[in-house]
């Protein structure tokens, strides 16, 4: 049995400096933060493990471009040459010559899906692959909707559609998800992108989600990967999900469409809190449906204190420049 606090654990599983120095110290030797600079000077947008700084360094600069390295600092930059097309198509060499000498397991899950890395001035710094992307720890972008059904007839008057996965997918086949979710490519809209897996992985018709959907924030968290569900433990994903919460009408019902879901439940809220404890969803998506319940009263039986961690978790500071960051503005 987990209690939510645990779960919420398992997903935010970056020490924190502050609660845990010693934990944070470990394993901050073993990164080196990726670096930018503007004219305000130089900002972390990434950590990159030292397995991976050092294929890195041994790599021909012919393939990855420059890169500098500082070991006493823990520091490295990479990609800056050029504009946003050289530097992603750098990002593309280093990403297709690791994967065709099979040395990261991570980039067997191949996607050919661009994912976006930013910088603090809202411009677009480049795009990578995104399994690649955990090579370097930058932010992964994402969305997750909830939908639910109101029914007076049960305890706290509602129920949730949620996903099983199917027992085909690479990662978490099998676990429960949410209604729907996927990663943000560069250039997508998050609302539209929301729209796309709904439609996708749901089959739900666009002008119900357009109408209806809500938007009540993100969340954001630092995991790190495990072998057993990712194929390589170790890497650092600092990720933000846009979160949509989406009442339908009961003749509204979501239908596996692409084959990502195995099929939808209605599920009471008790029901869904008792999967919670059994850790039947997949490690985010708990961190999601957690989200939900507690943003409308539904964890009455958590204290006061262990409310609070978890908000604080759910809705990590993280270092890097992004959309996350309060006042962020995307360049034009």
């Amino acid at each position: 049995m987990k209690s939510n606090l645990d779960l919420i654990r398992e997903v935010d599983l970056f020490p924190y400096e502050d609660h845990e120095p010693e934990a944070h110290q470990r394993i901050m030797s073993n990164i080196y933060t990726l670096l930018w600079e503007d004219d305000r000077g130089s900002y972390p947008i990434g950590y990159v493990l030292t397995r991976v700084h050092d294929q890195l360094l041994a790599l021909d600069p012919a393939i990855r471009g420059p890169m500098t390295s500082d070991s006493e600092a823990r520091t490295m930059t990479l990609f800056k040459e050029g504009g946003f097309d050289e530097r992603t198509a750098r990002a593309a060499a280093v990403a297709d010559h690791f994967r065709r000498n099979d040395t990261f397991k991570i980039l067997r899950k191949w996607r050919n899906e661009l994912w976006p890395v930013y910088g603090r001035n809202g411009e677009l710094l480049f795009s990578m692959e995104r399994c690649a992307l955990g090579l370097l720890g930058a932010v992964r972008y994402g969305v997750h909707m909830s939908a639910y059904v109101r029914d007076d007839s049960v305890p706290f008057g509602i129920k949730l559609w949620i996903a099983r996965r199917s027992l085909t997918k690479e990662t978490f086949p099998g676990m429960l998800d949410n209604t729907a979710a996927g990663g943000l490519m560069t250039g997508e809209d998050p609302f539209e992108c929301i729209i796309r897996e709904a439609d996708e992985e749901a089959s739900l018709p666009e002008d119900v989600v357009r109408n209806h959907a809500e938007n009540p924030g993100t969340v954001t968290y630092i995991y790190i990967t495990n072998e057993a569900q990712v194929g390589e433990a170790g890497f650092i994903y600092p990720e933000c999900q846009w979160i949509y919460d989406l009442e339908l009408p009961l003749d509204v019902i979501p239908k596996p469409k692409d084959g990502e879901a195995e099929g939808f439940y209605l599920k009471t809220v008790d029901e869904v809190k008792e999967d919670l404890r059994q850790g039947r969803f997949k490690d985010n998506c708990a961190l999601v449906a957690l989200n939900f319940l507690e943003r409308r009263g539904m964890l009455q039986e958590e204290g006061e204190k262990e409310l609070e961690e978890m908000r604080r978790r759910m809705n990590r500071v993280m270092p890097f420049p992004g959309p996350h960051q309060q006042g962020w503005r995307r360049q034009a």
